[in-house]
C-alpha cells in the first residue's frame, strides 16, 4: 500500500522530485567547487607571485652573465703590458704600465656597458710605493689625465684595486681570478680583474667604470621586453617594471605608470646589488586578480548550474506536461466513450419500448419521442465537438461570415437547447439591452456552438442550483454574450487553464462530473477565429460567468491570417491554430 502511494506522489509531482533528485547533487557538486575555488583563491596569489619572482630572476640572470663575461673579456689585458720589477734603481716609472698596448687590447675589445676603464700597478726604485693608475676613455679611445676625470674617480678605482695592489708587493697567487665588484660608491661602481703572470702572479689590475644609463636603456631595458611575451602572453602590455636605486628613487620603468607599488621584487646580484627590480599589474593587485577570478569562475559556475537546472526543468515540465496530457487524454476517451454510451443507452431504451409496442398512450410516445429527440441532440453536440476539435487541430476549420444580429444566434440557441433545460429543471434568465445592437460579421453556426457549450457547461456545473442568466451587452466595440450559473465556481488559478484542451479542473466538487474537456477550449477557438475574446470571472461557492467578446462590423473584420494559408470564397474564411492557452 506504501508503494503505491509513493509511485502514486511521484507520478503527481513528477516536477518537483525529479527537481530535488537534480538539485541535491548539484548542489553538493557547487559546494565542493566552491570550496576548491576558494582554495584556489588562497593560494593563486602566492603562485603567480613565485612566476613573477621567477621571471625577473631570469630576466637579471641574463643580464648579469651578458656584463660578466662581456667584462671578462674586456678586462684581460695582457700581463707583459705591466712592468714592476724592484728594487730597481733604473726603474722608469712612465714605463710601468706600456699603455700603447693596453690601448690596443681596449680599443680591439670594446664594452658598451663602461663610460671609463683604467689598469693600475704598484713599483717604485728602491720600494714598492708607488701607485700606477690610468684612465681610458673608451669615447675617445685614448688615456686621460693622471687621475681620470677628478679625484673621486681616482679614489674610488684605487680603492677597488687595493687588494690585488697589495698581492703585487707580496708575490702572492689569488685564489679566484674572477672579476669583482666595489660599489661602495653608488656614482662609481668599479669591476676590477687581477691580470697574472705565466706564474699565476699579479702583476696588475684592469677595471671600469659602469655606465647606469647604458646598462638600464642598453641591456636591461630590451631583455625586460623581449621576454614578457614568452612569460605572460596575453598580459604582457599590463606588465609594470620598475628599478629603484639605492635612494628608493625610481630610475627606470618599462611604461608610463602613476603609482610607486610593486607586488614582488628581485634585488640585483654581482652588480647594482642596492637596486630592486619590482612588478606588479597595472590594474590590480594578485589579491584582486585572484579574486576576479575566483568570482567569474564561480559566477561561470552558478550560471551552468542555474542553465542545467532551467534545462532540467523545463525537460522535466515537458515529461510532466506529456504525463498530464497523456492522462487528460485517457480520461477524454473514458469521459467520451460514457457520454456517447449514455444518450445511446437511452435513446436504444426508448426506442425498444416504442418498436414493442409497450407504449399506446400518445403523451408517452410524445415524450418518449422527445427524450429520443434530445438524447440525439446531446449526442450530435458531442460528436460535433470531437469532430470541429479533430478539424481545429488539423487546421480544417472554416468558417461562414455573414452580418448577422447577435439577438438572433442568441435566441434561436437557447430555443433549441430549451428542451435539455427544462428536462433537468432549469430556467434561463434572458437579459437584452434597451436598444437593438449593432449587426455583427460572425459565423451563425459556430457561435451558436459556442454558446452552447457555455450552456452544457453551466448545467453541468451548477449542482443544486437551477438557474442559469443569459445576458447580450456592449463593451466599447465589442457586442458581448455572458452566461452565468450560480454553482460551485471555479478557483482563481484555474481560470485560464479551463480553456486548455482536455484540462479539467481538479476539484473533488467536479470529480464525478464528466466530460470531453473541449467544450471550453472550442469556444476559445471560435471567439479567436472572429477577432474575438472570451473572458472568465468566477468565484468558489458563488458561480462562474463566461463572457464572449466579439467586434463589430466597423471593427476589424475577420481575416485570415497570412501563416494559416486561407483562402477566401465571399464570406468563407479557413482558419486554423490550436486551442488552449
Amino acid at each position: 500500500m506504501m508503494m503505491l502511494k509513493l509511485k502514486d506522489f511521484i507520478r503527481q509531482h513528477a516536477l518537483w522530485v525529479g527537481l530535488v533528485a537534480v538539485a541535491i547533487p548539484l548542489l553538493a557538486h557547487l559546494w565542493l567547487q566552491y570550496n576548491s575555488l576558494s582554495q584556489l583563491q588562497a593560494t593563486l596569489p602566492y603562485q603567480r607571485k613565485a612566476y613573477m619572482r621567477k621571471y625577473l630572476s631570469s630576466v637579471i640572470e641574463k643580464v648579469i652573465t651578458i656584463y660578466d663575461k662581456q667584462a671578462e673579456v674586456a678586462l684581460s689585458v695582457p700581463a707583459n703590458a705591466f712592468h714592476h720589477k724592484y728594487p730597481n734603481p733604473d726603474f722608469d716609472y712612465n714605463n710601468a704600465i706600456d699603455l700603447e698596448q693596453v690601448q690596443q687590447y681596449f680599443s680591439a675589445h670594446p664594452f658598451d656597458g663602461a663610460r671609463r676603464l683604467f689598469v693600475g700597478s704598484i713599483s717604485g726604485p728602491t720600494d714598492p710605493n708607488y701607485l700606477i693608475i690610468r684612465f681610458y676613455d673608451p669615447v675617445a679611445c685614448s688615456f686621460v689625465g693622471r687621475y681620470g676625470t677628478d679625484r673621486d674617480e681616482y679614489n674610488a678605482a684605487h680603492a677597488a684595486a687595493a687588494n690585488w695592489m697589495a698581492m703585487i708587493m707580496t708575490d702572492s697567487q689569488p685564489q679566484s681570478t674572477r672579476p669583482t665588484v666595489d660599489e661602495r660608491d653608488p656614482k662609481h661602481r668599479i669591476i676590477v680583474k687581477p691580470v697574472l703572470d705565466e706564474k699565476k702572479r699579479v702583476v696588475g689590475v684592469a677595471g671600469l667604470f659602469l655606465n647606469d644609463d647604458i646598462f638600464l636603456t642598453q641591456y636591461l631595458g630590451p631583455v625586460l621586453h623581449q621576454a614578457l611575451p614568452e612569460w605572460f602572453q596575453s598580459e604582457a602590455p599590463d606588465v609594470i617594471l620598475t628599478v629603484f636605486n639605492q635612494d628608493d628613487k625610481l630610475v627606470f620603468q618599462n611604461q608610463p605608470f602613476d603609482g610607486t607599488a610593486f607586488e614582488v621584487g628581485w634585488h640585483f646580484p654581482f652588480i647594482y646589488t642596492d637596486w630592486f627590480l619590482g612588478m606588479r599589474m597595472r590594474e590590480m593587485t594578485e589579491e584582486e586578480w585572484s579574486r576576479r577570478n575566483f568570482l567569474t569562475s564561480l559566477a561561470v559556475s552558478l550560471l551552468t548550474a542555474l542553465v542545467l537546472i532551467g534545462g532540467i526543468v523545463l525537460a522535466l515540465r515537458a515529461a510532466s506536461r506529456a504525463m498530464k496530457l497523456s492522462q487528460m487524454k485517457a480520461d477524454f476517451v473514458s469521459n467520451v466513450s460514457h457520454e456517447l454510451r449514455t444518450p445511446l443507452a437511452s435513446i436504444r431504451v426508448f426506442g425498444e419500448f416504442l418498436k414493442l409496442g409497450r407504449v399506446r398512450d400518445s403523451h408517452k410516445i410524445q415524450e418518449y419521442g422527445e427524450y429520443i429527440e434530445t438524447e440525439s441532440r446531446r449526442l450530435t453536440q458531442l460528436i460535433n465537438n470531437i469532430l470541429d476539435f479533430s478539424k481545429i487541430e488539423s487546421g480544417q476549420k472554416t468558417y461562414q461570415f455573414e452580418q448577422t444580429q447577435v439577438e438572433t444566434v442568441v435566441s434561436d440557441t437557447l430555443k433549441t437547447f430549451e428542451v435539455v433545460l427544462e428536462q433537468q429543471g432549469f430556467t434561463v434568465q434572458f437579459e437584452k439591452p434597451a436598444q437593438p445592437l449593432p449587426p455583427v460579421v460572425l459565423d451563425h453556426d459556430a457561435i451558436a456552438q459556442a454558446v452552447i457549450n457555455l450552456l452544457d457547461n453551466a448545467v453541468k456545473y451548477s449542482r443544486e442550483a437551477r438557474e442559469i442568466s443569459v445576458e447580450l451587452g456592449q463593451q466599447g466595440e465589442y457586442a458581448t454574450i455572458s452566461v452565468r450559473d450560480y454553482g460551485i465556481g471555479i478557483a482563481r488559478e484555474d481560470c485560464e487553464k479551463v480553456f486548455e484542451k482536455f484540462y479539467r479542473v481538479g476539484n473533488s466538487l467536479v470529480h464525478d462530473v464528466k466530460g470531453s474537456g473541449l467544450g471550453l477550449s472550442i469556444v476559445k477557438h471560435v471567439v479567436e477565429a472572429h477577432h474575438g475574446k472570451v473572458t472568465v470571472e468566477s468565484e468558489l461557492g458563488h458561480g462562474s460567468t463566461f463572457t464572449i467578446h466579439l467586434p463589430f462590423e466597423n471593427g476589424s473584420r475577420p481575416r485570415p491570417e497570412p501563416k494559416d494559408q486561407g483562402h477566401l470564397l465571399g464570406h468563407e474564411f479557413q482558419v486554423s491554430g490550436e486551442t488552449g492557452a
